[in-house]
């Protein structure tokens, strides 16, 4: 089959590789019919995440149909239509029994590796490196479901690919990074990032009761997207984001401050930015973490900051003496996707949101190298890349 492989830093190629096959009985085997390029991806792209090996398989948005299955799962069957949602879970740990199934206790063969990074090991995740379990990613023709009696989740005929690929990472995503805020009607949240995340956080805030948004971010035509979903949109490379949100807030600062950025955040032109961007070049920190900085610096007393920008080590320079003195909470992890697919499908099905707003781009599978391309460097308007196989 043809798939999406990592081929060294700033280099992803379209090459054939092995048909996956089942391999344990709680497996299915799922032709792709829709997958995405997802702004996480763009850090493995980058050669900021460890242990991703040349070859490897990338991708963990995705959908499609089941061709076959293990003879353990019982709720799947040939022909049913399904997304998969990115973090692996057995659904009978300690992890998932709460509802953290992107910390599965289970998934990840290669949870040795992870804890040496992080002290214990998060689920496995599909396309993610080798700490992260080392399977194969979705950008494929065929990807080979563990647990699939546990993550995929059935679709019907009512909606399009588009409007249900995006319950496999983003939509989630943005949703839990509202929710963990705790919003109360009347909040003000700032939302760092108008990517694809950000929006569906923007959405989901107003959603749970926010009455004003800010989107921060420096590209123009994602602040017009952020603007068209409802946020006050604030470029930082033209103004200054900590003077923007105490005039919207008459000097209180944020109820919420959601970093949607992650790793790989810019400053425009600062001393600040040109330390991060040079220490993390040298590997001497992994992190380029002026959101965050931002977000804590930000953030009214007493007020929440969440976290589901990705980040994979250590940074420099946070201010935790803020976070600390003026008691800020500090909320985050991976998305526990399998928790909320199902209530925002019927939010889909509702009309309450249009997962499709985010898409700018349909390629090939073989373009993929050009998708990867346009979504780093912002060219051609591009927001979200969905690939066809």
């Amino acid at each position: 089959m043809k798939a999406t492989v990592w081929a060294g830093r700033n280099s992803v190629e379209v090459r054939s590789v092995p048909d996956p096959k089942i391999l344990n009985d709680r497996d299915a085997i799922v032709r792709i019919t829709s997958t995405a390029i997802c702004g996480s991806d763009l850090h493995l792209y980058d050669g900021y995440i460890p242990t991703v090996k040349r070859g490897d398989v990338l991708g963990h948005e995705f959908m499609g149909e089941v061709v076959e299955v293990g003879k353990g799962v019982k709720n799947l069957a040939a022909g049913d239509r399904v997304v998969v949602p990115f973090p692996i879970a057995c659904g009978a740990c300690a992890a998932c029994e709460r509802g953290l199934f992107s910390l599965c206790e289970n998934s990840n063969p290669n949870a040795g590796i992870a804890e040496k990074f992080m002290g214990h090991s998060p689920a496995g995740l599909f396309g993610y490196s080798h700490m992260l379990g080392g399977f194969a990613g979705g950008q494929a023709e065929y990807a080979r479901v563990p647990f699939a009696d546990v993550g995929p989740l059935k679709i019907d005929d009512d909606l399009t690919d588009e409007q249900a690929l995006f319950l496999s990472d983003i939509l989630p995503t943005g949703y839990m990074g509202a929710e963990m805020c705790g919003i109360a009607p009347g909040d003000v949240v700032a939302v760092w990032g108008a990517g694809p995340v950000g929006i569906f956080a923007i959405i989901s805030a107003y959603l749970l009761g926010a009455s004003k948004v800010v989107a921060i971010d420096r590209v123009p035509y994602r602040l017009e997207l952020a603007q068209k979903v409802g946020a006050t949109p604030v470029n930082f490379e033209e103004t200054s984001v900590l003077a923007e949100l105490q005039d919207i807030t008459a000097g209180r600062g944020p109820d919420h401050c959601i970093d949607a950025v992650g790793m790989e955040a810019r400053n425009g032109t600062t001393v600040v930015d040109a330390y991060d961007r040079v220490k993390q070049a040298m590997r001497l920190e992994t992190e380029r973490p002026q959101a965050l900085r931002e977000a804590a610096m930000s953030c009214r007393n007493g007020g929440t900051i969440s976290i589901i920008g990705v980040y994979g080590g250590l940074m420099d320079k946070f201010p935790i003496g803020a976070v600390m003195n003026r008691s800020l909470t500090i909320k985050t992890g991976q998305c526990h996707v399998q928790r909320y697919m199902r209530p925002l499908l019927e939010r889909i099905r509702n009309g309450d949101i249009d997962p499709t707003i985010i898409v700018s781009h349909h390629l090939s599978l073989d373009q993929a190298p050009h998708g990867y391309e346009i979504f780093k460097h912002k060219q051609e308007r591009c927001t979200k890349v969905i690939l066809k196989p």
